[in-house]
């Protein structure tokens, strides 16, 4: 196998050389800032999310509100600060998940144990905690500034993973959860527990050890409906997205036997657990997938064919399905290819280290798949104190190693990739930029060395963009609209840099219908209350005047 490698990358160099770094840039304040997620932005820049403990200091402006707070960090595609915004309370709050919505805004999922920030101290936390912990989720225009924020729970420990806008312009939460019910708590404990029934409760009670737990809201935050699922143990949900009929998936990890909801008996120490649910959170099907070690999954997607593929990792020493997937070395990245009723159609492992771990799957459009994770170095000695290190290919110095990957729609390895640095490096998410690179953005707390040339403080936001030598760039217009044809809201992207500018809005018949001042290149438009047709939106600045034609369509 080692044999057929050499003559491939002897063949093919490009395999593992044509990506070069572009630039990379740290950003925090001088205790800690860890990244949990990145988004790219339709003005081809990117916004970053995660906590920070920092003070103001570094490049982060705003002094920290109590233990972690959410931070959030809008930059250009040359990783140049548009702006950015902190949000917590005087607890510990923690932002796993952040998300484009149709306004050009975003939507911010974690969690929190922070109190009702009180009047006249600094924070911004409107509710209460419920239990220990409650699922916070805040909704942001496209300049960073807050629209809403809900905060929503049971008694106990409830964390928020992520949250997405839906269809119906609503949005989906996921996360995991031990509360009881609100009706339990009143039965059982009323008079001793506060149950808060001004904030939004659960319905529904825990099913054992940690569950599954999701909420639907409606475009304002309002509760519609939510679920638990689980077994009677842990089932730990990591990933979910809206399907193309108007269902969800969902995928995390089990170690609960066939109990309550869960249909399939654990295969090995814990599996991925996949539910398929309808538009009303219905169960359609579910899997459980393993080897006999751990299987941790993090990502679930659903692919253009109408499948699925989903990706985690694991340390089995059994064949992971009956189509395939062996672990090679330690802990392996392990991806599953399943057709629409979850059946397997491919099953492949990839081994970078001792212990691979995949954070970030995104399909490409000519239907590749870009994986990220990081990897544990290893070394062929046992240094003093007796930790064994482990080497990644290319890395004999760092800790753990950004990875990156390309795979085709079968699975075969097109590339990789390895940055790192002499200290510890964890990647949360791989993006394939506008103009034909990447982006690896994660969490770095080394010095200047190897691949890092920037530090700021203890642990800072890590980002490095590569560009890919095999790839055409793409060429920036002035001005576009995204997306068009629209339904409801566009967003107009500026190509470049002004002072000030207006935006105007006309029919087909070149009536006015909207006038603005702007002063961001994003610039959305709400086209809900007009009728199906043509518009054009007038962009006049100081350095240019552009317009762009929109097709408005109905609702499908």
């Amino acid at each position: 196998m080692k044999i057929k490698l050499l003559l491939l990358l002897l063949i093919y160099p490009c395999l593992s050389q044509s990506q070069d770094i572009l630039w990379e840039k740290s950003y925090g304040g001088l205790h800690s800032d860890y990244l949990f997620d990145a988004q790219p932005t339709a003005d081809y820049g990117f916004i970053l999310a995660g906590s920070s403990l920092s003070e103001k200091a570094g490049n982060k402006t705003e002094d920290n509100h109590g233990d972690l707070d959410y931070w959030v960090w809008k930059m250009n595609e040359k990783g140049d600060l548009d702006w950015q915004k902190s949000f917590g309370g005087s607890g510990f709050d923690l932002l796993q998940s952040i998300k484009n919505t149709k306004d050009g805004g975003f939507i911010l999922a974690g969690t929190s144990s922070s109190p009702q920030t009180p009047k006249g101290k600094i924070g911004n936390k409107k509710d209460d905690c419920k239990g220990l912990t409650d699922f916070w989720v805040i909704k942001l225009n496209a300049k960073g500034e807050e629209q809403w924020q809900k905060t929503i729970g049971g008694s106990g420990q409830d964390e928020l993973v992520c949250a997405f806008q839906t269809i119906d312009g609503g949005y989906m939460l996921g996360g995991l959860s031990n509360s009881m019910s609100d009706s339990m708590i009143e039965a059982n404990e009323s008079g001793i527990m506060d149950t808060k029934q001004d904030l939004p409760g659960k319905t529904e009670n825990f099913r054992g050890n940690m569950d599954y737990w999701i909420v639907k809201l409606d475009n304002k935050g309002t509760v519609q409906w939510q679920k638990t699922f689980g077994g009677e143990y842990v089932d730990l949900l990591r990933s979910m997205e809206q399907t193309s009929d108007g269902g969800y998936i969902i995928g995390g990890y089990s170690n609960s036997p066939r109990s309550v909801d869960k249909t399939d008996d654990v295969i090995g120490i814990g599996d991925y657990w996949i539910i398929k649910i309808n538009n009303s959170g219905k169960i359609e099907w579910q899997k459980t997938y393993g080897g006999n070690g751990d299987n941790q999954l993090y990502v679930i997607h659903q692919t253009e064919d109408g499948g699925y593929i989903a990706g985690g990792n694991s340390n089995s020493t059994t064949p992971l399905t009956p189509t395939g997937g062996n672990v090679a070395n330690g802990t392996d990245c392990w991806i599953l290819k399943l057709n629409e009723k979850g059946e397997v159609v491919w099953s492949k492992t990839y081994d970078f280290g001792k212990v691979d771990i995949l954070t970030s799957m995104v399909e490409n459009k000519d239907h590749t798949f870009l994986i990220g994770g990081y990897a544990m170095s290893e070394s062929d000695q046992i240094p003093r104190g007796g930790l064994q290190l482990l080497k990644v290919s290319g890395d004999k110095e760092g800790i753990n190693d950004y990875i990156a990957f390309k795979i085709s729609d079968t699975g075969e390895e097109l590339w990789k990739k390895t940055v790192g640095s002499k200290g510890e490096d964890i990647l949360r998410k791989l993006i394939e930029t506008r103009d034909g690179g990447y982006l690896l953005a994660g969490t770095s707390n080394s010095k200047s060395s190897r691949d890092k040339n920037s530090t700021i403080g203890g642990n800072d936001f890590w980002v490095v963009k590569l560009k890919d030598k095999q790839k055409p760039e793409e060429v920036k217009v002035r001005i576009e609209a995204i997306p068009n044809p629209v339904r409801t809201f566009t967003n107009i992207i500026i190509g470049y840099d002004f002072e000030q500018g207006t935006a105007s809005l006309y029919d087909i018949t070149g009536r006015q219908l909207q006038h603005f001042e702007i002063d961001s290149r994003t610039v959305p438009i709400d086209l809900s209350n007009y009728p199906e047709g043509i518009y054009v939106v007038s962009i006049k600045t100081n350095v240019h005047t552009d317009g762009v034609k929109l097709i408005k369509g109905g609702k499908k």
